[in-house]
């Protein structure tokens, strides 16, 4: 039983249901309508062992007990925008086109990146594109912003950082800009916190979780959540139990990220900025759940 919890077009889904036997099933998640239509189509000759579910990966323990499923062999994670939501200039994700302001991975909720852009005070505002998108000069654009209101597209966005960012920095701001709207919008950091203590606990002993991350804030979160987890936590203030030894449950398969070729990242530019971190659930018995 594996889980891919941000399915998008099906491409790694497709590889994993090639690689299923006897009663192999696969458990496709994401909050985007469209990229479930896309992976549905592409999937379509493994019909027999998916199950597909618009969710956010937030979710992933109720999903899995609602499919009734208790315990699960690997989990994967792909993060960030997909190229189908980069592609699709009406989505309001990219600023190298002009369209409203939306960045909805799930279109049912209601808050867009036109409301965060639009209604939040400069403070706020300016702490959230620091702290999302590492921008050093997140207090002047949040300001400009907030002078040029309302900016209602993608293009008027970009016009507003272009007038603070001068030069070849341009770009890189504009991308850091983007990137901190698009996970303020979908929650995306505390989806991935909640996703990967969901994941360990639902593993198997020998099962594994996958993550590929695109910017280091996400990375960091599973580089740290790996090595809390693959560490041995004794509270001095309570001794153990007569044969009682701790045991982390996971442990780290990737010391390092594993990250593109410089081949892989010419036939597809967009995996430059990938890490991919993995761990396999110990067998902790009984001591831990």
């Amino acid at each position: 039983m594996y889980v891919d919890g941000t399915v998008g077009g099906g491409g790694h889904a497709e590889e994993i249901c090639k690689r299923l036997q006897g009663p192999g099933r696969l458990l496709c998640l994401d909050a985007d309508e469209e990229a479930l239509s896309s992976a549905r189509m592409r999937l379509a000759p493994h019909v027999e062992r998916t199950v597909f579910v618009r969710t956010n990966f937030r979710l992933l323990r109720s999903v899995v007990t609602g499919a009734g499923w208790t315990r699960i062999h690997g989990v994967l994670l792909d993060l960030g925008v997909s190229s189908h939501q980069l592609d699709a200039p009406e989505r309001g994700f990219t600023f190298r086109n002009d369209e409203r302001l939306d960045m909805r991975m799930d279109r049912r909720q209601e808050v867009s990146a036109w409301e965060i852009v639009n209604t939040l005070d400069e403070q706020p505002l300016a702490k959230l594109l620091w702290e999302y998108g590492e921008e050093r000069m997140s207090r002047r654009i949040a300001r400009r912003i907030v002078e040029q209101r309302p900016v209602e597209t993608t293009g008027a966005l970009r016009n507003v950082v272009a007038s603070v960012v001068k030069g070849p920095h341009l770009t890189k701001s504009l991308a850091r800009i983007f990137q901190a709207l698009r996970i303020a919008v979908n929650g995306e950091l505390e989806s991935l916190a909640a996703a990967l203590k969901d994941a360990t606990d639902l593993l198997v002993p020998g099962g594994r979780i996958v993550v590929i991350s695109y910017h280091s804030l996400e990375d960091r979160i599973v580089k740290e959540f790996f090595r809390s987890e693959s560490t041995v936590h004794v509270r001095r203030d309570i001794p153990l139990l007569p044969g009682q030894e701790p045991i982390p449950r996971l442990r780290v398969l990737t010391r390092k990220p594993v990250i593109p070729s410089p081949e892989e990242t010419v036939h597809n530019p967009r995996a430059r900025s990938a890490k991919m971190r993995a761990a396999e659930r110990r067998d902790v018995g009984s001591q831990r759940t």
